[in-house]
């Protein structure tokens, strides 16, 4: 997974402040030398931003796993969903589930006939007919 551009990892930013620490250590005036536990908080705070990104990437991986496994079950099923009606306004449509992919943006999408619906455009599912 890519970060949103313009937005830096912990490690990124962890490497910066051990470069200026680096710097800070180089250039420090000796009658005040820097405080040793502050410089060990921040690294901690670090190392729990760290933690706290890897943490929020594997539940994003777990969820897209889960989502997709979800709309694979909706195969076959009759979903509701908003779709254009040709007049420039929403009318809530129906479809029976065809196929289920992921699109050029990674988002799970359902094609129902002539409609493509993305999973969070679902409405409504309906389970299938018995004897059908």
């Amino acid at each position: 997974m890519s970060s949103v551009e313009g937005v830096r990892s912990a490690s990124d930013i962890q490497v910066d402040y051990m470069k200026l620490l680096v710097t800070q250590l180089q250039n420090q005036n000796p009658l005040e030398p820097l405080d040793n536990n502050e410089m060990a908080s921040q690294l901690a705070q670090f190392t729990q931003l760290q933690q706290l990104e890897t943490m929020n990437r594997s539940f994003s991986d777990v969820l897209c796993d889960i989502k997709r496994e979800y709309a694979s079950s909706l195969i076959g099923k009759e979903i509701s969903f908003l779709a254009d009606d040709g007049l420039g306004t929403a009318a809530v449509t129906t479809g029976t589930v065809e196929e289920v992919y992921n699109n050029v943006n990674g988002e799970t999408v359902l094609v129902t006939g002539e409609y493509i619906v993305g999973l969070d455009d679902v409405i409504s599912v309906k389970a299938e007919a018995a004897g059908i």
